[in-house]
């Protein structure tokens, strides 16, 4: 308990309950580094941090939080004609259909039912960080279940699989894309590829602190690693992959694996989520609501074979009303491994970005808080627009 835990930042009139929120977040854990910021109808009205060392422009490892902006790329590419989603992922990629994977398509790539969640012995530490070598050994690998017959997290993987189709309808990375369409236009603090001169703001990840009970739990809780849940988790490798190492590898934040190798604040995943779907800085839009009805509502329905969560995915994105049933049917975002939180709603309007430094126990995708925090978020959106009305 940290009953003196200071909260920085400021939030607009209406949204103190989200203040209040987020300060007794920080009070209930020790040592907690994290930032809060939301728009609403594309006007900043949250941004909130708090912990030692942490600042707003702190930029932290925000892991998987990259499969939004990479899959916000190809919602672009497909709202535009470039990529077809029924189309075979063999048409763009020939080598792609090698071990009977070539009836597979870019839609059900997108909805991680193409039972290519690893290789076989696993990837290095090199691999992971780039996504064209992860792309090539998955090219050749044999699914670990019938394409289409099921869906599970392609934890490690779907950046680059997708962005391996992107790059060759394209000619280009999806990290380009996003850097030139999305990043560098809004001036979004969030990064598929962290620039060497902005090294000296990011905060190495911290691992968890666990009691012993804790520790013994997790210990008898650990996948085999040859599991579907090792396999995707990259345990079936020789090291497995530990989560913070990985993070707080120079070469994974300087290429950007688009599926875990992310960087950035809560502030630049807050704005690219409400430039998705608000108008903000006089620009339209990203996504027409044709596209968010395709991309966000949830398209898998039962059990993940990999993380057991239920109705899982929309096209590319974690499908938000499934984990936070206040939001919209067609919410749309991703977490990220350390307990970080992003999406957009919508329905309500927000964009909506909760990062971390530090890992919580059995925070395998946004952390418990997520839930108050993004409620309170979500009711004085609508207060707001109630009194406007």
């Amino acid at each position: 308990m940290s009953s003196s835990a200071v909260v920085h930042g400021s939030v607009a009139p209406g949204f103190e309950q989200v203040r209040e929120e987020f300060a007794a977040v920080a009070a209930a854990e020790s040592d907690l580094g994290a930032q809060l910021a939301a728009y609403a109808d594309g006007r900043r009205v949250v941004d909130l941090w708090t912990g030692e060392g942490v600042t707003a422009d702190s930029l932290l490892a925000l892991f998987s939080s990259g499969k939004g902006a990479a899959h916000l790329v190809v919602a672009l590419l497909v709202q535009e004609g470039v990529l077809g989603l029924d189309e075979r992922v063999a048409r763009y990629w020939p080598e792609f259909a090698a071990e009977g994977k070539g009836g597979v398509t870019l839609r059900q790539l997108l909805e991680h039912r193409a039972g290519l969640i690893g290789v076989d012995g696993g990837f290095t530490l090199r691999e992971l960080a780039d996504d064209r070598l992860l792309a090539a050994r998955l090219a050749g690998q044999k699914p670990h279940w019938e394409p289409g017959t099921g869906y599970g997290y392609h934890a490690f993987v779907i950046g680059a699989l997708t962005g391996e189709v992107v790059r060759r309808r394209t000619g280009r990375s999806v990290q380009e894309l996003f850097e030139e369409r999305i990043r560098a236009p809004y001036g979004l603090d969030f990064h598929l590829g962290l620039p060497q001169e902005l090294e000296p703001r990011y905060l190495p990840v911290q691992p968890a602190r666990l009691t012993p009970e804790q520790e013994a739990l997790a210990a008898a809780g650990a996948p085999a690693p040859d599991s579907l849940t090792g396999i995707a988790f990259n345990l079936n490798a020789g090291p497995p992959t530990d989560l913070v190492e990985f993070a707080n590898t120079r070469a994974v934040r300087a290429l950007g694996p688009a599926s875990a190798g992310s960087v950035g604040t809560a502030r630049g995943l807050a704005a690219m989520y409400a430039a998705a779907i608000s108008e903000v800085d006089g620009r339209a839009p990203l996504l027409t609501p044709e596209t968010v009805a395709e991309f966000g509502p949830a398209r898998t329905t039962g059990t993940d074979l990999v993380t057991g969560e239920q109705d899982h995915f929309g096209l590319g994105f974690e499908a938000q009303h499934s984990r936070y049933p206040f939001l919209g049917p067609d919410a749309f975002g991703h977490s990220g491994a350390v307990g970080a939180q992003s999406f957009a709603d919508p329905r309500s309007g927000v964009g909506y970005s909760y990062t971390r430094r530090r890992f919580g126990f059995g925070d395998g995708g946004g952390a418990a808080e997520n839930h108050r925090l993004a409620a309170a978020v979500v009711r004085a959106a609508a207060a707001a627009r109630a009194t406007t009305a």
